[in-house]
């Protein structure tokens, strides 16, 4: 390694520090207390510690180590992570009912995230507030109350953009794992005995000795491994080698030792069990840890908020969500976006959550159950990667993928138990949040169809038509159309009703790829239709943000006499008028209207200059 690398290197593991691992990195404040209180609770003997702090270290080596950093991660759909990049990167290479299986799949593995989106800030700042009990009895009244208003101030933060936060976070995240070690360190040099449970018998022991109530204590383990799906979900703000260095190298040992910490001292002082993150500290640190892991959790929270605006914006630019009011953040870095609306509901959903549930331990009850659901669907079409696109044989990929089963399922099944206590929660988040995305995905291509068979006609008639212009309009017309094959409604509008044309005409069909980023050279397709009519095609990545603007230089370029500064943008709009049809059920067609007419203006959305727009609107029967 250069002695120019390293720095970059050591600076990209320190950013990734402050969005990769918020979320896993606060499971310490909560994990091992679940693990004895949880379902009626599990007696603080040694055999159980050491079987509990075995199975942490035994899943956090096999779920996020092995799975995760160095299989999973290569499943990258060109640097990008998360589920919806790993469904578009396979849906190429499969046809028929495979093919909807894994856009089924895969939706609803995004949806599940929603509710992972909602449930981690209330989880994470109440657990880290609840460290105020163990200082005085004083502060348990208002524990609701200043958590709320941390959570307020997190939300409203947000309008704010994320534009450097790894930078600020990461120096942060860097002194809470080393807090985190440094807590573990001094207690397990009280009990040296726990690092046995280093040993996987333990881990099975305690099977042998608990059966199904070890197998329900298995779903409190799993919140130890939930900050895996956001771990991919962020790869694509960061190199792998980075994501891998700062796991291996600081995270992971962090986690370890004070996961045995809080196993050593529950050896010596089983009532600590009430809160042995905040019991392992000295008295006199005490108040400054609770301020530590605010800290960390409200990172963590920013996290888990920013990866599901990136979400939302995947969704809508793949079709799977109607447009939404988008505010880019970040003039310099693609894909950071703020959605006021989105936003909002999220807040509204996590006080409801802190508000219902009243304390972390309830909401421990609701969590694992999204995310083990994500886990196992992750598996699955990872496993179509492996066959389809890195052309294993299909035992070998079998084989992995079996293995990794193995572990998804058992947290999965763990975790099901979990429904009737809150569980439920995600669940009907997820199903909601997928019943919108597949109706809105259904109802466009009905209305795609819809608008391809109405009578708008193929450009051999533009002569025909164009018979009736009466006035030639001097300047630049673009024309938004969905495709390149017929004539846009609003242009045949301008033909038929004003009788106008502009001396040049260009016919702009967006288009979204697979991949996450177009290079600016591909942007632009151009065709030259006739004597100064042109068909132009955009390209961009599903993570790239639409703005004409940055077509203007390559119009101005490939078009003789373009002038940038006279030019009109003529977007056409659809009022859908519902009508019986048997091609969706009623409450999908309603639903579908709604969204249709709450769907937001292409203006802003592609980001053109609102004091040059023309909108034409027409009615059409769904």
């Amino acid at each position: 390694m250069s002695g120019q690398t390293a720095p970059k290197l050591s600076l990209l593991v320190l950013t990734a520090l402050g969005i990769v691992y918020g979320d896993i990195g606060t499971s310490p404040l909560y994990a091992v207390r679940e693990c004895f209180l949880t379902l009626g609770g599990l007696e603080v003997g040694d055999a159980n510690i050491y079987g509990v702090v075995s199975l942490i270290f035994w899943s956090l080596l096999l779920v996020i180590s092995i799975k995760y950093l160095v299989f999973v991660m290569r499943a990258d759909n060109k640097g990008e992570g998360g589920i919806l990049a790993l469904m578009h990167l396979v849906v190429e290479h499969f046809k028929g009912r495979k093919l909807t299986l894994i856009i089924l799949l895969g939706l609803f593995g995004a949806a599940l995230l929603y509710g992972d989106g909602m449930i981690t800030p209330a989880i994470s700042v109440l657990s880290a507030v609840e460290g105020l009990k163990v200082a005085t009895p004083v502060f348990e009244p208002y524990i609701i109350s200043i958590t709320l208003v941390i959570l307020f101030g997190l939300f409203w933060f947000q309008k704010r953009g994320t534009q450097g936060v790894g930078r600020i976070f990461g120096p942060i995240m860097l002194v809470w794992f080393g807090y985190l070690g440094l807590l573990g360190v001094v207690s397990i040099m009280d009990s040296p005995q726990i690092l046995h449970a280093l040993n996987p018998w333990y881990s099975i022991q305690f099977f042998m000795d608990h059966g199904w109530h070890g197998v329900l204590v298995l779903g409190s383990v799993f919140l130890v491994v939930t900050g895996g799906e956001a771990l991919y979900a962020d790869m694509g703000h960061f190199s792998k080698r980075s994501i891998r260095i700062g796991w291996f190298v600081l995270v992971l040992p962090a986690l370890v030792l004070n996961y045995f910490g809080q196993g050593a001292l529950l050896l010596r002082s089983p009532e600590a069990i009430d809160n042995p993150f905040y019991r392992m500290a000295p008295e006199w640190a005490l108040y400054p840890s609770v301020v530590l892991a605010t800290i960390a959790t409200i990172i963590a929270s920013q996290a888990i908020i920013s990866g599901v605006f990136s979400l939302t914006y995947q969704a809508v630019n793949l079709g799977y969500f109607p447009r939404f009011s988008i505010v880019h953040t970040s003039a310099q870095e693609r894909g950071q976006v703020y959605i006021p609306s989105m936003n909002w509901m999220l807040f509204v959903a996590t006080a409801f959550l802190v508000l219902g549930f009243k304390t972390s331990s309830n909401l421990a009850s609701a969590y694992g159950v999204a995310v083990s659901t994500t886990m196992v669907i992750t598996t699955l079409l990872a496993f179509a990667a492996m066959i389809r696109i890195w052309k294993w044989k299909v035992w070998q990929a079998a084989t992995l993928s079996v293995f990794f089963l193995i572990m998804d399922l058992a947290f999965f099944g763990a975790n099901i138990f979990k429904i009737a206590d809150g569980g439920w929660f995600p669940l009907l988040i997820a199903v909601l949040v997928y019943g919108v995305m597949s109706t809105w995905r259904k109802g466009k291509k009905i209305l795609s169809e819809r608008i391809q068979a109405s009578e708008s006609p193929g450009f051999d008639k533009w002569d025909e038509i164009n018979l009736g212009v009466k006035h030639v309009i001097e300047g630049t017309a673009i024309y938004f159309s969905a495709t390149l094959d017929r004539i846009p409604p609003p242009l045949l509008l301008n033909f038929r009703y004003n009788r106008v044309l502009h001396e040049r005409v260009i016919i702009l069909s967006v288009r979204r790829r697979n991949i996450p980023h177009i290079d600016f050279n591909d942007l632009l397709e151009l065709e030259e239709l006739r004597d100064h009519v042109y068909l132009a095609k955009a390209n961009y990545g599903f993570k790239d943000v639409v703005s004409v603007n940055r077509l203007i230089p390559l119009l101005h370029k490939k078009i003789k006499g373009f002038d940038p500064d006279n030019v009109t943008y003529v977007v056409g709009t659809k009022d859908v008028i519902p009508r019986d049809n048997k091609q969706m059920w009623k409450w999908r067609k309603a639903l579908f209207v709604f969204l249709q007419r709450n769907d937001a203006s292409a203006t802003g959305f592609f980001q053109i200059p609102p004091n040059k727009v023309i909108e034409i609107g027409s009615q059409m029967g769904f």
